[in-house]
């Protein structure tokens, strides 16, 4: 087998995507074993502390430009909002909604149940920003209360065809098939 290409991590909350966190705070790194670091893997993107998720490494720059080229990979995402998320936010979230950043969008909205207040959703973006979601629906509000929706948990589950399958905390390589489903063949 050829050397691995892309490492799968499952980001825990709590940690950021950062080499070295000025303010001290625990990072993914600290999370890795110590060759990730030295060895020169770098994060394909980024999760804020607050998320959890499916987190790529990879040491090529030509395949951080492959995989961050904007629209090249979606993402899918588990989102729980504090708040009804109604059909109506569901069409503003895909059609654009206007925030303090610009407009921002999903390419896919499913509202997966309710509990206690609070909407699960399955999220697909085809290019993430900075605090993307949390921005998108803090800009909509709870036709009921008045009061802006609020992201209380979001987790990555998917990047194209790669399913999340580790633990929280864990790591893995990808097979060569993975690399390929999710890259496209070598030419």
């Amino acid at each position: 087998m050829a050397d691995p290409r892309i490492l799968m991590f499952h980001k825990p909350k709590g940690c950021t995507v950062t080499a070295n966190d000025e303010l001290g705070r625990s990072t993914v790194y600290d999370r890795l074993p110590a060759w990730v670091r030295s060895d020169r893997w770098v994060p394909v993107g980024r999760l804020d502390r607050d998320s959890r998720g499916l987190l790529l490494f990879v040491r090529e720059g030509r395949l951080m430009d492959l995989l961050t080229r904007p629209g090249a990979v979606q993402k899918s995402y588990e989102v729980w909002v504090r708040g009804a998320v109604q059909p109506g936010h569901v069409a503003r979230a895909i059609a654009g909604v206007t925030t303090p950043v610009g407009e921002l969008r999903c390419r896919e909205v499913e509202v997966l149940g309710m509990a206690g207040g609070k909407t699960r959703l399955r999220v697909v973006l085809e290019e993430g920003k900075n605090r993307h979601l949390r921005r998108l629906f803090g800009a909509l509000r709870d036709e009921r209360h008045g009061t802006p929706l609020k992201v209380t948990d979001l987790k990555r589950t998917r990047v194209g065809a790669l399913a999340l399958d580790v633990p929280s905390g864990a790591w893995r390589f990808l097979t060569p098939e993975e690399e390929d489903a999710l890259l496209g063949p070598a030419p």
